[in-house]
């Protein structure tokens, strides 16, 4: 009986021990949990995580009178916010041996530019075009300031800056105030390219070659091929105009690079991106496009100007070049249809004749196949391999293909050249050359060819769809500290290191596009994958000026740019370029390490952005890190 008793006080004994441990374990993890939700807390608006940032307001607010800007009323709401809070000193000390005193930091502030900048585009101007060659329009391309002209100095947006019209209505608005210029009003008023009403322009879609309309216009080259299927997805468009021909290609999921040179044309691209409508300053010259090989299933030129028929049809190489396999070229505009118009476009017969002769020739050459002529349209196909092509080559040496020593891919100040680009090698006349894509939208996520065949190093299909999750959550993520993003706040959207593309993968189902652009610089050329998914961008030395009018982004998205950088030129430059293309009130997305974020606040803070840096998605002992930050609204003072 003694030993009964002694055994049942031993095991109570047991139970009291392991209750206390539990509970004081308990206690000891809710409180962890609760201090982390304290201090960790992910802001649900844009306005709390804007108020908790600690930035000097009466600074900023002093200069900014000193300057004569004015404010726009619309963003009291947002500035008030921010002059009211309290500062709140960041604090990384429990996860990096780093030490930051960037309260005492000497906030450099810049200046205004002078108002005659209001539109300046560094690497476009046309007072330095004028030093260089007019021989293939060589003027009229890249030539970026040197090291004595380089500022240092804030754009200033027009006075009464307005923040565009939200898509799907500024396809067919734009304030006039923002882009204050008349000129294409007048000069294309029959084509019905932009009219002026009151205080706002208005795109009625037409153009040079579709007076009826871009929408009637796409009806009808959608009579002669396949548009709404999804084979067709990506688009260039040579010599844009104000880009309807892209506007209401976008209703057709076909997204176009529309591009057109700085020229008399007054401010042409910078309506296109005013629109909502995806556009870069460019031009066809004496350099390769700056897109991979195999970039697009659709070229068009409606009266585009480009001489085709000169220096044995290089111009035409160069779309096939970066025409995908099986992919069209549509033309309209002289001398297509030449038998109607020849009196009105005050050319002889003989000439426009011959002009299509030779063009006819040249994609002869390319082994292009004439889908139809019909009106005002001929479209031509590109091959889907070279097979029977080479043989076709043994006969006709002109032009020859490239060396094998040739970079197709290389597009950055790259002088073309009288060749064809090779295609990669198939096995049969029914097979793609680089592989088959699927139609879109299911190209967005289907393993691209050029990851499948292993072109892009250390790049495989597993890690692309690891690269996609990564995506997904980061998105999400976003729409918590930044709510406005699942809203149709951010139309135009830069991603300044696309990597794969997956950014603008995980913002399809929000009505905004993404130039992906893929430094010259970067560890791995992957512009072509993002193509093959069916996205666009671009080649960009960011040490340069981007090929883009001022306030032309809504969002920009940095990811481990700086770290690229930094070494390379001066971080400094490279922010007022940001500031350059952002709109007033636009966002800005940095990931990289807490050093690079607190440099890069130190010099924003002197930009009149408001900034905050905030944990990774995946909590703060992760050592990167993300700084928000936004820039302010101002405006130039009246003449």
């Amino acid at each position: 009986m003694a030993k009964e008793n002694s055994s049942h006080h031993l095991a109570e004994a047991k139970r009291k021990r392991l209750t206390w441990i539990l509970c004081v374990s308990g206690l000891c993890i809710l409180s962890y949990v609760l201090g982390s939700w304290q201090n960790n807390t992910v802001p649900t608006s844009s306005s709390e995580a804007y108020s908790r940032m600690g930035c000097d307001e009466t600074t900023t607010t002093t200069r900014a009178r000193t300057t004569q800007t004015q404010t726009n009323p619309s963003s009291d709401d947002n500035l008030s916010s921010l002059s009211s809070s309290e500062p709140v000193e960041l604090d990384f000390e429990s996860h990096h041996k780093l030490e930051l005193k960037i309260t005492n930091q000497t906030v450099k502030y810049f200046e205004p530019c002078d108002m005659s900048l209001s539109e300046y585009t560094p690497c476009e101007d046309r007072e330095r075009g004028r030093r260089f060659d007019r021989n293939m329009m060589k003027y009229r391309e890249r030539h970026c300031p040197s090291k004595d002209e380089l500022l240092y100095c804030l754009i200033p947006p027009p006075p009464n800056y307005k923040i565009p019209f939200k898509w799907p209505q500024s396809r067919d608005y734009a304030w006039y105030d923002n882009i204050p210029h008349k000129e294409l009003s007048i000069e294309k008023a029959i084509q019905n390219w932009i009219q002026v009403e009151g205080e706002r322009f208005r795109f009625p879609g037409g153009g040079t070659m579709f007076p009826r309309g871009a929408d009637a216009y796409i009806d009808d080259i959608a009579r002669l091929i396949p548009l709404t299927d999804g084979a067709i997805r990506t688009a260039i468009d040579t010599g844009c105009g104000v880009a309807s021909f892209g506007a209401y290609l976008l209703k057709r999921d076909i997204v176009a690079m529309s591009f057109a040179p700085r020229d008399t044309h007054e401010a042409q691209v910078q309506f296109a991106l005013e629109r909502g409508v995806p556009a870069i300053i460019g031009i066809m010259g004496s350099r390769r496009l700056p897109y991979p090989a195999r970039a697009f299933d659709l070229a068009h030129c409606s009266r585009c100007l480009i001489p085709w028929f000169q220096n044995d049809g290089l111009y035409l190489t160069e779309v096939d070049r970066v025409l995908r396999p099986g992919g069209y070229w549509i033309l309209s505009g002289p001398p297509i249809n030449w038998k109607k118009y020849w009196k009105g476009w005050e050319r002889s017969q003989e000439d426009l004749k011959q002009e299509q002769d030779s063009i006819e020739d040249a994609a002869r050459s390319l082994c292009w196949k004439k889908v139809t002529e019909k009106g005002d349209l001929s479209i031509w196909q590109k091959p889907i391999n070279h097979i029977e092509c080479n043989k076709l080559k043994r006969v006709h040496k002109s032009p020859p293909l490239c060396s094998k020593s040739d970079l197709p891919d290389f597009a950055w100040y790259k002088d073309l050249e009288s060749c064809v680009t090779p295609l990669p090698e198939a096995n049969s006349p029914d097979e793609f050359a680089g592989g088959a894509l699927e139609d879109w939208p299911d190209r967005a996520f289907a393993v691209p060819p050029r990851i499948i065949r292993g072109t892009i190093p250390d790049t495989n299909a597993e890690k692309f769809r690891e690269d996609n999750e990564v995506w997904k959550e980061r998105i999400a993520y976003y729409k918590q500290i930044m709510p406005e993003l699942s809203k149709g706040r951010f139309r135009n959207i830069m991603d300044m290191n696309a990597y794969l593309g997956g950014f603008a993968a995980a913002m399809m189902k929000y009505p905004s596009w993404v130039m992906n652009v893929v430094p010259v610089d970067a560890e791995k050329q992957t512009l072509g994958v993002i193509f093959e998914r069916g996205f666009i961008g671009t080649y960009q030395d960011w040490c340069e000026g981007f090929s883009t009018y001022p306030r032309t982004y809504d969002l920009i998205h940095a990811g481990g740019l700086f770290s690229i950088y930094e070494n390379r030129c001066d971080v400094t430059l490279l922010l007022l370029e940001m500031d350059r293309i952002l709109r007033p009130e636009g966002t800005v997305v940095f990931r990289d390490t807490v050093e690079m974020l607190t440099k890069i606040q130190s010099i924003t803070n002197g930009m009149r952005w408001k900034s905050r840096i905030l944990d990774h998605e995946k909590g703060p002992f992760n050592p990167e890190k993300i700084l928000l930050a936004v820039k302010s609204y101002w405006t130039g003072p009246s003449s």
